[in-house]
């Protein structure tokens, strides 16, 4: 595997792994609800790139053998993770998810609720019935991070004085827990030592903390191809590592003019713009994209520790896609 990092190449190893376990995912969704059924019939037509599921079976790969408790984990996260996500839309008025309509835009908010308690259900339950309980344990622990997270970002929020050090806390609970777990899980499904499950784990919140990274860039980057609009996070008044960095080298001045236009005019594109640019020549933009690629190569330092293997590769490419997507 050489040249750029392509999804479809990577997912080429490990093919039989993914559809064993959309099959399994399908099963754990079917309700005998008419509404429900409807509804995660349309959660399933618009899944997305499955990055998630493909870290667990990588992981497991370069451990041992996939298992059914491979399957099992990698479909635990994805019906918690769904279920998260059902949830934030709620919580952040979203009417989309990836492109389509989101659960609550078409169904509203108590049913998006409650799709996202029955997610999480499923999820619990099909656990618990395969006796997964290591795996529940780690899968758990991230979504109770990701509730922390999201709830220190809120906190956090209204003041607009989020540190880096206290932006590093919110997107390792956030977004870093769940791709650590993937991987953890993944390892741990083929009877990995604690030692081992641990450094997967680690290997993973690297990449979770390069992807939530790369993600904020997308919010300053405004010759990409992307999938939120450029400028959201600045209408949302959400501190991440690009502003952070400007402001913390600005003046007393400055400072004070860009935190009065993100608390009362983040609403006029303009404005919008003009902190954009403020970010760009205070070198915000750079600065995220270099501890951007430090936690890429720490990931990849993390996975330098197990011997040399064919799954080694695609899985060095798996990270580098989430560093380079465009979406």
């Amino acid at each position: 595997m050489s040249g750029k990092a392509r999804l479809e190449d990577i997912q080429l190893f490990i093919q039989e792994d993914i559809d064993s376990f959309e099959k399994l995912f399908r099963e754990s969704m079917r309700s005998k609800v008419m509404l429900l059924d409807k509804i995660m019939t349309y959660i399933v037509k618009r899944k997305g790139k499955q990055i998630r599921p493909m870290f667990v079976f990588l992981s497991a790969r370069l451990h041992g053998q996939v298992n059914e408790s491979t399957y099992s984990g990698a479909a635990l996260i994805e019906l918690l993770h769904t279920a998260t996500l059902v949830h934030d839309d709620v919580v952040d008025d979203s009417n989309y998810r990836r492109g389509f309509f989101s659960i609550n835009a078409l169904w509203k908010n108590k049913i998006a609720i409650l799709v996202g308690d029955y997610l999480l259900s499923r999820g619990l339950l099909l656990a618990i019935d395969r006796g997964e309980f290591n795996l529940l344990q780690i899968v758990s622990n991230a979504v109770r991070e990701m509730s922390e997270g999201e709830l220190l970002q809120i906190e956090k929020a209204r003041k607009l004085d989020i540190t880096e050090a206290v932006y590093y806390d919110i997107i390792r609970q956030k977004t870093a827990s769940l791709i650590a777990s993937c991987c953890a899980v993944g390892a741990a499904s083929v009877g990995a030592s604690k030692e081992t499950v641990e450094q997967m784990r680690m290997f993973g919140e690297y990449i979770g903390m390069a992807f939530q990274i790369k993600d904020d860039l997308f919010d300053y980057e405004t010759t990409q191809v992307i999938g939120k609009p450029v400028g959201i996070d600045i209408k949302e008044k959400k501190m991440t590592l690009p502003l952070i960095y400007a402001l913390s080298n600005a003046d007393r001045k400055e400072k004070g003019r860009i935190i009065s236009i993100i608390k009362n005019e983040s609403h006029k594109p303009a404005k919008v713009k003009e902190v954009i640019a403020f970010v760009a020549s205070s070198g915000g933009i750079d600065y995220a994209h270099r501890i951007m690629t430090d936690y890429q190569q720490k990931a990849y330092t993390m996975l330098d520790l197990f011997p040399d293997s064919e799954i080694k590769e695609p899985l060095k490419k798996l990270v580098e896609f989430t560093i380079n997507r465009t979406k």
